[in-house]
């Protein structure tokens, strides 16, 4: 069949009060709000996967009685400052019943006191910063209305610390790193569990860290002192500005590898902004990914994509896209069965059981479920409440792995190269360094 869409039916007492609301709603439309970056790639992304999903409900009659869904957006120009402004507005303004967010961590960590004091459903698609999800354990009453649906960086970190050791140390060899980093929240909180886990994990020490201001131009100082370290290779934190330490760092033909994150890295367009200068470099990258053989529903929808905004950018969804799609028509399930997006506790405890399960040649292939406020994930040890359900041990029959790591070559492809079960081509270092 390809998928399947479980959702456990709420408790007696939910259904009344959601039988309640449903008599209450009036005949008008569904308002769901959009946040985030409407000049980004990963903003227009969110938006237009949230588009699809949206018409593909009014296209089949509407939602909660025939109620169309309209859908307004509030741009945040990747600003904090921007960002609350556009949630107040979404809020006040627009009053929406839902909101799915393409932010990035600063700003979603920006409204989030926000979205706690107008208590509306969230859907987060793009970040994937755990001090959200730390509120959630520390708060849960108060921002119980927020999901996620992309891993969080703790399962982010377990999978590099899996690729470094399969892959880095025991495949190439590699004992020591360097880490480049970027002066954001995204690159504090990957370094701080990157660092803490290669080298008790993974073997790998990491002998210096950088931090480098978003708005570095010339990469040469920081690249001298990188290859003066003496380590094996770099690993690169990088959410914003990826294009041009990515295209100086084969323009210089730096002398020793380099992997890490670069959110830059994640769409069909790096190449052609890097100037075809972005041979070698290699990240984690939330799935569906580039170079990610799809399944068929996921493959449907970016037919769907590619069909309607094939000849603008982002050509091609990057995961968030995906995300964004999966994820409002999930709300949607979740408020049908609710009666709606209020009241809220019968909303959130829908959304908590959607689960749905992707399949590829008969195994699973995707999950998009949730982890519940009790559940502990076994290999951390902890709970990640409203967090996308992933699966961090392999061989994944569970859920996704929370990650994988792609390569683009330098003949402009892209391949999946680690999980060994998602692999589409192998892990290579670029022919300038000589091993």
């Amino acid at each position: 069949m390809g998928w399947t869409i479980r959702t456990v039916a709420a408790a007696a007492a939910i259904s009344a009060l959601a039988a309640t609301a449903a008599l209450a709603a009036d005949d008008g439309p569904v308002k769901v709000g959009f946040i985030g970056s409407l000049a980004s790639d990963t903003g227009r992304s969110t938006l237009r996967g949230a588009q699809i999903a949206i018409d593909e409900l009014n296209e089949g009659g509407g939602v909660l009685g025939g109620r169309q869904i309209e859908l307004v957006t509030a741009d945040t120009g990747e600003d904090v400052t921007e960002g609350i402004k556009a949630y107040e507005y979404l809020a006040e303004t627009e009053n929406v019943d839902f909101i799915v967010s393409g932010s990035i961590d600063d700003v979603s960590l920006g409204w989030l006191p926000r979205m706690v004091e107008y208590k509306i459903p969230t859907l987060d698609t793009w970040t994937s910063y755990i001090g959200i999800i730390d509120k959630l354990v520390e708060d849960y009453d108060a921002h119980k209305m927020y999901f996620m649906n992309i891993a969080s960086d703790e399962a982010l970190a377990t999978l590099y610390v899996d690729f470094g050791k399969d892959v880095l140390k025991d495949k190439m060899g590699w004992k020591s790193v360097v880490i480049l980093q970027e002066d954001t929240a995204f690159g504090n909180a990957i370094n701080g569990l990157v660092s803490g886990l290669l080298a008790p994990e993974a073997g790998i020490e990491v002998v210096d860290t950088i931090v480098y201001d978003t708005q570095t131009v010339d990469f040469s100082p920081i690249f001298s002192k990188a290859v003066d370290s003496g380590a094996d290779f770099i690993y690169l934190i990088s959410s914003v500005n990826g294009q041009v330490v990515a295209s100086q760092y084969v323009k210089f033909q730096v002398p020793m590898p380099m992997t890490g994150i670069s959110v830059a890295a994640l769409g069909q367009e790096y190449w052609e902004d890097t100037g075809g200068a972005g041979g070698g470099i290699s990240t984690l990258s939330p799935i569906p990914s580039v170079g990610f053989a799809l399944d068929p529903k996921s493959q449907e929808f970016a037919d769907k994509y590619i069909a309607r905004f094939g000849d603008e950018r982002p050509k091609f969804p990057h995961f968030n896209g995906f995300n964004a799609y999966w994820g409002t028509l999930q709300a949607f399930a979740a408020a049908e069965e609710a009666g709606g997006f209020e009241p809220l506790d019968a909303w959130v405890a829908a959304m908590q059981d959607q689960d749905m399960i992707l399949e590829k040649d008969g195994e699973l292939w995707l999950r998009y479920g949730f982890w519940k406020p009790d559940e502990v994930e076994p290999r951390t040890g902890r709970t990640y409440p409203h967090n996308l359900r992933f699966d961090i041990t392999p061989p994944y029959e569970d859920g996704a792995p929370s990650m994988v790591v792609i390569q683009w070559y330098e003949d402009g492809t892209a391949k999946v190269v680690y999980p060994p079960k998602y692999a589409t081509g192998e892990f290579q270092v670029p022919s300038w360094i000589k091993q």
